[in-house]
Order: structure tokens, then sequence, then C-alpha cells
């Protein structure tokens, strides 16, 4: 998740110096800046309330579960005995 947003710092650097000379563009990208920062703290904030109801519950997510987030393939034990 927040990978892209520190990328995308390498990218607004510049572009914000460029635009420097036009406050008002300047006040644009900076909100936009801020938006996805709060996007992103909203985001962090959703992950750790679920991973806390969870840990509170005291049960297991299954290997499935993590398997379809990540679109991860499921291996049977066939599959991998020629292996």
């Amino acid at each position: 998740g927040s990978s892209w947003y520190v990328g995308t710092g390498f990218f607004f650097a510049p572009v914000l110096a460029l635009v420097s000379p036009w406050p008002t563009l300047t006040a644009a990208l900076w909100v936009f800046i801020a938006i996805a920062g709060l996007w992103l703290g909203l985001l962090g904030l959703a992950m750790a309330t679920g991973l806390a109801m969870v840990l509170r519950s005291n049960t297991d997510i299954s290997e499935d579960y993590w398997r379809s987030i990540i679109d991860y393939p499921h291996v049977t034990p066939a599959a991998t005995a020629g292996a």
C-alpha cells in the first residue's frame, strides 16, 4: 500500500518545483498529495482494525483466504509429487 505513496514522492518533488511559479496549481497538487496520504492512513486504520478483530476472536485465518487475496493458485499435494 504505502510503497506507491513513497514512489510518487519522487515524481511529485520535481513537479512541485516546476509548478512553484503558479500558486494555485501548487496548492492543487498539495491537496491531491494530502488526500492520497489521508486515504492511505484510513486504509492502514482499517487494516489494523481488521487485524485486531481477528486477534481478539482467537481464530485462524486460513491459507485459502490469503491465497485468494493475492490470487496465488492453490497447490495440491499431487501436483508437487513429481517435483
